[in-house]
C-alpha cells in the first residue's frame, strides 16, 4: 500500500488540531482522524476557559516555550479576527514558602519577568474578592489571563482545513503499525499509510502507545461555577484568574465572572480517581460539590455564593506531571503528545508547531528537553 499522507494526526482536540494546521500550513499533505467531534465532552478540552500564565512554578523551563506560545496565539487571533487570549493577570496566592508562590516568584525571577508581591492589606485593598489568612500573600503575574478552549480549537481546525487538511470526524482509530516506509493506520473504517503519524488522543493514549500504559493515568476532573454575591468585585477588571495554594488541602484554581454561569473554580486533580476513558464521565457528586462550596464559602466569600452548576471532565497525568512529546521509542515515524496532566491548555499554540517540527523535520529548536521518553521513564 502506497504512503497517501505525509503526516496523519490522531486525536484532533487542544494539540492535535494545533499540530494538524501547523503541519498544513508547511504544505505537508495531512489528515486528521477523531473519534468524537470537536472539543466534545469526554475531552480536556471544553468548559469555556483555560489559565495562561507566565512565571512557571512547575519548572522555569517551561517559561520560553510560554513566550512562543503567547506569540502564536496573537497568530492565530490575527489570522481569525476573534479573540482567544484574554489578560486580566493571574495572582498566585498562598504562604511565601508554598509550592505555588514561591515556584513562580522564582520563575520570574529567572526569567526577567514582570511581577508583583502584594500582602494582605494590599490585597483586600486591590482584589477584595479573595480572603487570605494572615502570613499569607499574593503574587501578581500581570500578564496572565485565559485562553477560550472551544474557539482555539475551532480555529486550528479551520486553518487546518483552509491549508488543505482532510479532517475526519466519527472515525476512531483502531491501530497503528509502523513498518516498512512509513506508518499504517486502521480505523473503523478505512486504512491509510503515512510517512508519520502524530499520536494526541488524550485519555486514550495508551491505547495506541502501549509504552503509556499504566503510566498516563485518565483521572475525574471537577469544576463549579458559581454566581457571584458581588457582581463589582467578581468582575475580571477587580477579580484576575487565580491560583491558590493551599498546603495539605491542595491547589485550586478559578476565574473570575467571565460567562453567565459566573465564577468557576476548581482543585487541581480533584480526588484523583482514576476512570475508564471508554466509559462516560461519572456525574458529579455530593462529596465533589461539597468540596467546592467549602473552598468558595472559605476563600471567596464576597465573590462566589450560589453554585449555578458542575461538570466532569477528564486529565491524563504523568507520574511526573511534565508532558510527553517525543518520538516513540523503536518506532521513529511516530511521535506521542501526552501533554497535559492538567496544566497544558495554555501551551496548545506551541505545541502544535513542535509536533509539527518533530514530524516534518525529525526535531526541534523549540526547548523540549523537559518532555523525552528518556527523562519520564529512564529505565524504560
Amino acid at each position: 500500500m502506497s504512503v497517501e499522507f505525509d503526516v496523519a494526526v490522531i486525536g484532533l482536540g487542544a494539540m492535535g488540531s494545533s499540530a494538524a494546521a501547523f503541519a498544513a500550513s508547511r504544505g505537508a499533505k495531512v489528515i486528521g482522524l477523531e473519534a468524537y467531534f470537536p472539543a466534545h465532552p469526554l475531552s480536556s478540552s471544553h468548559g469555556d476557559s483555560r489559565l495562561i500564565r507566565l512565571g512557571y512554578f512547575e519548572d522555569p523551563s517551561y517559561v520560553p516555550l510560554l513566550q512562543r506560545a503567547y506569540e502564536n496565539w496573537r497568530a492565530l487571533e490575527a489570522q481569525l479576527r476573534t479573540d482567544i487570549l484574554t489578560v486580566t493577570g493571574v495572582l498566585q496566592i498562598g504562604a511565601p514558602d508554598s509550592k505555588i508562590v514561591s515556584g513562580t516568584r522564582a520563575s520570574c525571577e529567572m526569567h526577567g519577568l514582570a511581577h508583583q508581591i502584594l500582602d494582605k492589606q494590599e490585597m483586600a485593598r486591590r482584589f477584595p474578592a479573595f480572603a487570605l489568612d494572615d502570613g499569607e500573600i499574593g503574587l501578581l503575574d500581570p500578564q496572565g489571563g485565559y485562553v477560550r478552549p472551544e474557539a482555539a480549537i475551532m480555529g486550528y481546525l479551520k486553518l487546518a482545513a483552509e491549508h488543505g487538511a482532510a479532517l475526519h470526524f466519527g472515525e476512531p482509530v483502531l491501530s497503528i503499525d509502523q513498518g516498512g516506509n512509513g506508518v499504517t493506520i486502521v480505523s473503523g473504517t478505512a486504512t491509510y499509510r503515512a510517512r508519520k503519524v502524530i499520536v494526541a488522543t488524550g485519555a486514550w493514549i495508551a491505547e495506541l502507545v502501549p509504552q503509556l500504559r499504566s503510566r498516563a493515568v485518565p483521572i475525574r476532573q471537577v469544576v463549579a461555577w458559581y454566581q457571584p454575591s458581588d457582581g463589582f468585585v467578581a468582575g475580571p477588571q477587580r477579580m484576575p484568574c487565580f491560583l491558590r495554594d493551599d498546603g495539605e488541602g491542595g491547589s485550586y484554581f478559578g476565574f473570575p465572572n467571565i460567562g453567565i454561569d459566573g465564577v468557576k473554580v476548581g482543585r487541581h486533580a480533584h480526588f484523583r480517581e482514576p476512570i475508564d476513558p471508554r466509559a462516560p464521565n461519572p456525574p458529579v457528586n455530593e462529596a465533589d460539590t461539597a468540596l467546592l462550596d467549602s473552598f468558595v464559602r472559605k476563600r471567596l466569600p464576597h465573590a462566589a455564593s450560589m453554585r449555578a452548576r458542575a461538570t466532569t471532565c477528564r486529565y491524563t497525568m504523568l507520574p511526573s506531571e511534565d508532558f510527553l512529546i517525543d518520538h516513540v521509542p523503536g518506532a521513529p515515524d511516530v511521535v506521542v503528545s501526552s501533554a497535559c496532566s492538567g496544566h497544558g491548555f495554555k501551551f496548545t499554540s506551541v505545541i502544535g508547531e513542535l509536533l509539527a517540527d518533530l514530524a516534518l523535520e525529525g526535531g526541534s529548536t523549540l526547548p523540549h528537553g523537559l518532555f523525552s521518553f528518556a527523562r519520564h521513564f529512564p529505565n524504560g
